[in-house]
């Protein structure tokens, strides 16, 4: 579809469309470029506050996987006001309003309009210089593979809308899902001579975001399945087939052009192809690099996990066991 629209063929444009990345990038001066993004969905979580919250941390994630700042957003909201009380739409605004107010950033306004479903979002505003840009192009083969955040809010949130989902899982998906990008984009600028590309993992999952980045880089990956962290109950849940059809569409999607190893069994990958709400970085980073960006994330509590490394080949993805 995006073949057939017009391009804006303008020198300040430094990230479009072409390569799927996370945000676009215009630069407005030598020493300056926004980074512009909107993402917004529908309810994964039944309270309307952890529902903003995780929306707004959602859309700003975005920012941080371009290396840059947010600093401003605008809302965007969609909800029934004749069938639902406007008390929930204002939780779902203050979540947001939180989430906004712990990252930094600024809501100045948005638009609301009335929907038979609720649906709740950001655009945002970031700042990058224009030389330190990050995009999901550029990784170099030997580069290591580290990921920020556990991964199963697909079949979690899948889970709550069946109400089959455990209270204490249920807890450790959102809190998740509500936590803020900012310190793996503050790490990975420390770090950023040895930052090669980057994207954060949402509705394609760890799979087919990673094939984004191996594809627009000329490269290949390998990925170690018992490496990647797991939310915890999301296993159970895939076993028992609770699994949501974005997840399941990604997994046909990406045995495309993902190369399994017999003893990776059916829930493992699906997970790896699980769609992702709010999820951590995936980033590919020089050997140089890599204790200092664990480091960094680790000492503010975050999670910085090697899953696998860049390999020479055409964008395919190995998965070991």
């Amino acid at each position: 579809m995006l073949r057939e629209l017009p391009r804006w063929d303008d020198e300040r444009l430094v990230v479009g469309m072409e390569t799927s990345d996370d945000a676009a990038v215009v630069q407005v001066s030598p020493s300056e470029a926004l980074v512009l993004t909107t993402d917004f969905f529908t309810p994964i979580v039944d309270d309307p506050y952890d529902f903003g919250a995780i929306a707004a941390a959602n859309a700003l994630s975005d920012v941080y996987a371009m290396g840059g700042t947010p600093f401003v957003a605008l809302n965007i909201a969609a909800y029934p006001t004749k069938t639902l009380p406007l008390d929930g739409l204002t939780a779902i605004l203050r979540g947001g309003a939180d989430k906004a107010l712990e990252a930094g950033v600024g809501i100045v306004g948005g638009h609301t309009i009335d929907d038979p479903e609720p649906k709740y979002g950001l655009s945002v505003v970031g700042r990058v210089h224009p030389a330190e840009v990050i995009r999901n192009i550029g990784a170099h083969v030997g580069d290591r593979l580290v990921l920020t955040k556990a991964i199963g809010t697909g079949v979690i949130s899948t889970a709550v809308k069946r109400g089959v989902a455990p209270a204490d899982v249920v807890a450790t998906a959102v809190q998740s899902m509500k936590e803020l990008n900012r310190a793996a984009g503050n790490a990975m600028r420390g770090v950023r001579a040895h930052v090669h590309a980057a994207t954060d993992i949402t509705g394609y999952g760890l799979l087919g975001h990673l094939h984004e980045m191996t594809l627009g880089s000329g490269v290949g990956a390998v990925i170690h399945a018992g490496a990647v962290p797991l939310l915890p109950g999301a296993r159970t849940l895939a076993e028992q087939g609770v699994v949501p059809g974005g997840s399941k569409a990604n997994l046909e999607q990406a045995e495309s052009f993902t190369d399994f190893d017999a003893r990776v069994d059916g829930a493992t990958r699906t997970l790896l192809a699980d769609a992702q709400t709010s999820g951590g970085l995936l980033v590919a980073i020089d050997s140089k690099g890599v204790a200092a960006f664990a480091d960094a994330l680790v000492s503010n509590g975050a999670l910085a996990v090697e899953v696998g490394e860049i390999v020479a080949g055409d964008g395919r993805i190995e998965v070991r066991a």
